[in-house]
């Protein structure tokens, strides 16, 4: 074998074993919040948020899971220690709004849903869910600065750096949607 062989063959190696090693991140991120949020990724609303465009072509489902994800990321990277399963369970349900805020023609249409959405959101998860004073604040608050009082506790704050990161990535499209029902409308 040439020393050129060897070079591009461990060029392969490194490079297979870079994805193996995201792979298996993003798997420990799927299994903690499936672990920690199986009963909300299974309930119908949870589910029907599917039907639901949040920013560009993403539901807010798929929103929901990636801030979900992204939370757990920006916690391990900066080394902040908190309540995961808080954690999870508030960026799962930020967003439980239960209605498409584009729709003009919708009961109770508000064009400021930046501002009032928190608070629905928040009221539609307790209704279903027991929520801890964490999963509280992070979902009544992950709008701050919309929100005008501030996050308490450090999860909350968490989620709602990763709520505006996802929200940009989405809205600049370089976080692809995963609505095929509006994806095909569109076509």
């Amino acid at each position: 074998m040439s020393r050129d062989e060897k070079l591009t063959m461990g060029k392969k190696i490194k490079k297979s074993e870079k994805y193996r090693k995201f792979y298996e991140r993003q798997r420990e991120l799927h299994r903690l919040i499936k672990e920690n949020g199986s009963d909300i990724l299974h309930s119908v609303n949870f589910k029907n948020s599917k039907n639901f465009v949040q920013h560009g072509t993403m539901s807010v489902h798929s929103h929901s899971r990636n801030v979900a994800k992204y939370s757990l990321i920006i916690s391990r990277k900066l080394g902040i220690q908190c309540n995961q399963e808080d954690l999870v369970r508030g960026a799962l349900l930020h967003d439980y709004f239960l209605y498409d805020w584009h729709d003009k023609k919708r009961e109770n249409y508000n064009p400021l849903h930046g501002f009032y959405h928190p608070g629905i959101a928040l009221k539609n998860a307790e209704k279903e869910y027991k929520l801890t004073p964490r999963q509280k604040d992070i979902i009544g608050k992950h709008m701050w600065p919309l929100t005008v009082v501030p996050p308490k506790c450090r999860e909350a704050w968490i989620v709602s750096m990763a709520d505006k990161y996802c929200s940009l990535m989405e809205t600049i499209r370089l976080h692809k949607g995963h609505n095929r029902r509006q994806n095909r409308r569109r076509k």
